[in-house]
């Protein structure tokens, strides 16, 4: 068996597994208290952990990274304002939410305004940030795939960038909270 058989049957098995991962959670996902936030039932390490592998992504990883490359220092002290404000807005909404009973920003405006122009606001602004910050992703991860597996041609390459998106789609719409926690 060379290296590249043994490489792909491992990354298989990872894929199984995390798939096994996600059905078995969403199993005991009974409601929008599990669904969006994992029924509570984390622990303060065991979400850290989650994010902490949500933050140090693909996409973080390549702009800090252009970022300290193109502007030096000051590449560098944007990556330190990028950590800064990532915690600011984690203690400053998180809490807030957590305490209103609500799951998302969306929910929480809605409850305190008219509900059908905040939900439209906040769907059209959550598509629109979310595809620009999901395309550095899923071209970081599904690169990283096609290097691993040893893919060479370009049209293999796209199709393991959509693979890979098409799977993190499934982590975080069959799984909800508790399978994207165990997934990380």
């Amino acid at each position: 068996m060379n290296h590249q058989t043994l490489t792909s049957v491992l990354f298989g098995a990872i894929v199984v597994a995390t798939i096994g991962v996600t059905v078995w959670a969403s199993r005991s996902t009974k409601g929008a208290a599990d669904y969006y936030a994992g029924g509570r039932s984390f622990s303060g390490f065991q979400n850290g952990l989650a994010i902490g592998g949500d933050y140090m992504s693909a996409a973080s990883f390549l702009g800090i990274s252009g970022a300290i490359a193109l502007s030096g220092y000051d590449g560098f002290l944007y990556s330190i304002g990028f950590l800064v404000a990532w915690l600011v807005a984690l203690l400053l909404v998180a809490e807030l939410l957590r305490n209103s009973g609500r799951y998302t920003m969306a929910d929480q405006l809605a409850y305190r305004m008219r509900q059908k122009p905040v939900r439209t606001a906040a769907a059209v602004s959550t598509v629109a940030v979310s595809v620009f910050y999901l395309l550095a992703q899923m071209v970081g991860a599904g690169s990283l795939v096609a290097l691993l597996l040893g893919v060479s041609s370009q049209g293999l390459k796209n199709l393991t960038i959509v693979g890979v998106g098409v799977l993190m789609i499934f982590y975080v719409t069959v799984g909800g909270m508790k399978g994207t926690t165990w997934v990380q």
